[in-house]
């Protein structure tokens, strides 16, 4: 049975210029309630970095600038399948190097766990 078939849940939308996020129905444009931007679709699994974090927050803004999302169900939600997203500066760093190297596109490179492979 489908995890989204039936319910309709409310996604995660972030603003990283305010270091926040907010968890908002899927629709229409969503303007941050503190500077009017509109913000970006995190996914349903994001988890918001403290507000002082300023290192994993832009960690958060290379995932989110590349076009991914935080995302651990399918799109229909019959499987759950954890995606990998970096969580540190380190992380991003090997993966954009790696990419780089290889041509890979960085979305692509970004949701790999180890960026050699």
């Amino acid at each position: 049975m489908c995890t989204y078939a039936f319910v309709h849940y409310k996604l995660h939308y972030a603003c990283v210029s305010c270091r926040v996020s907010f968890k908002r129905h899927p629709g229409a444009e969503q303007p941050c309630p503190r500077c009017g931007v509109p913000m970006l679709c995190a996914g349903h699994d994001f988890a918001a970095p403290r507000r002082s974090n300023r290192k994993a927050w832009s960690v958060v803004a290379a995932v989110l600038g590349a076009g991914l999302r935080y995302e651990g169900f399918e799109g229909c939600g019959c499987g759950r399948e954890p995606k990998f997203r970096p969580r540190t500066r380190a992380q991003l760093r090997a993966r954009r190097i790696a990419a780089a190297r290889t041509g890979t596109p960085l979305a692509e490179m970004l949701g790999r766990v180890d960026p050699l492979e």
